[in-house]
């Protein structure tokens, strides 16, 4: 068995060095790396593009139609059909699309990373570099037009310049000035903003930037079609862990109680009360072990993740013929997080579930979760030739193991 490396390959080509992101950038600074000689046109090329209207039978709202700040009545580019006696409406009529967009509209695919599979693979890489979540837009955008004007996102986000040139307008991010930033999806409330602290940024193919939530930006093109990726990180924020943590707490049939009648009347006796119960609190959050709060937090990420599936069918179809020389190895950003802690069953986080074995299965899942492709011989040190097949074909249900033989 073979160890795999630790999946950053995603973050490395956004950011260069993952470590310096990391520690001086991350959340406080706008960054630009690149342009890099790979580019990104690997993840989503004009044919792409092109294949996806023309080919995959498109609905809204995964894809939108917006020029000069207008997101334009999807009416106007999409059609109804029939699929058996169901009638389906909002289907992306490629003709009036295209010539939308030829006569400037930007075109935005919406969550790429669900049905795109170089996005589904890139957005897991991303989610397990980083312990945040992320989703992907894609814009197209013709020679001489603007999609939207400046404005600020509630979210991070990386830009990725796939393919044609971009220029941006990019205003400090808001812990760079000590603002809070706009943090709409549209305009700034007065539809401007200050010309004079936005640094002009041309992207080209290769060209990645960092955007902490709430800083300011916009986009046009000049001469050229541009194909840019906008992946939207949806940080976890300490807010949202101590409001989990307090909500334990407050977790108390006795607080469920309503406020004495005529608690207007007698504000001082409510303040005793209020001052107890505080105390009470006070009392139990000095309890609280923030090692169960954080457990608890990581392992609802490694079970919350969208399923990576591809090829399971088929890897089914082969269970029958499996044995003890058959090569599998693990599914590409699958998710193999071992929590024992001496309890039986063992809890195995998938990704996207969690898988319970008995306790005398772990030494072959810790073997397993270590390697990268395996058959089920090289476990034969921990189970008996049935028990590691049955084993084997359970993960490979699971999806955490695909068979790579036949």
């Amino acid at each position: 068995m073979t160890a795999p490396d630790v999946d950053t390959e995603s973050l490395r080509r956004c950011v260069g060095d993952p470590d310096r992101f990391a520690e001086q950038v991350w959340g406080r600074r706008v960054m630009v790396h690149g342009p890099t000689p790979d580019g990104f046109e690997d993840l989503l090329g004009l044919d792409d593009v092109d294949r996806l209207l023309s080919g995959y039978g498109l609905r809204t709202p995964a894809f939108r139609l917006v020029r000069e700040g207008r997101v334009l009545p999807s009416s106007e580019y999409t059609q109804s059909a029939r699929i058996g006696n169901a009638p389906m409406s909002g289907i992306a009529d490629p003709a009036r699309v295209f010539s939308a967009v030829e006569q400037g509209a930007t075109l935005v695919l919406q969550g790429l990373q669900r049905y795109w599979p170089p996005l589904t693979r890139f957005c897991r890489s991303l989610e397990l570099a980083l312990g945040h979540s992320c989703q992907v837009n894609a814009y197209l955008t013709p020679p001489g037009s603007q999609g939207f004007h400046p404005h600020s996102d509630t979210h991070d986000v990386f830009v990725l310049q796939a393919f044609g040139r971009k220029t941006w307008q990019i205003w400090p991010a808001p812990a760079e000035h000590g603002g809070s930033g706009n943090t709409g999806e549209g305009p700034d409330e007065d539809g401007t903003a200050d010309e004079h602290a936005a640094d002009n940024v041309e992207l080209v193919p290769g060209t990645a930037v960092y955007l902490p939530t709430g800083t300011r930006h916009a986009a046009r093109t000049q001469h050229t079609l541009s194909g840019h990726l906008t992946v939207g990180i949806h940080p976890t924020r300490w807010r949202q862990v101590l409001e989990r943590a307090l909500t334990q707490l407050l977790d108390d049939p006795a607080l469920e109680a309503p406020l004495p009648v005529g608690f207007h009347r007698d504000t001082e006796a409510l303040a005793t009360q209020l001052g107890e119960r505080l105390e009470e609190l006070g009392t139990r959050l000095e309890k609280l072990d923030a090692r169960d709060v954080t457990d608890d937090l990581a392992d609802r990420f490694l079970t919350g993740r969208p399923s990576l599936l591809h090829g399971g069918l088929v890897d089914r179809m082969r269970l029958a013929t499996l044995d003890d020389d058959t090569r599998l190895r693990r599914r590409p950003g699958a998710v193999c997080e071992i929590r024992s802690g001496g309890t039986d069953p063992v809890r195995v986080l998938l990704g996207d579930r969690e898988l319970r074995v008995p306790g005398w299965v772990e030494p072959a899942m810790r073997e397993i979760a270590a390697g990268s492709t395996l058959t089920a011989r090289d476990l034969a040190s921990h189970l008996d030739p049935a028990s590691r097949l049955v084993l084997l074909r359970r993960l490979v249900r699971e999806g955490l193991l695909e068979v790579t033989d036949g």
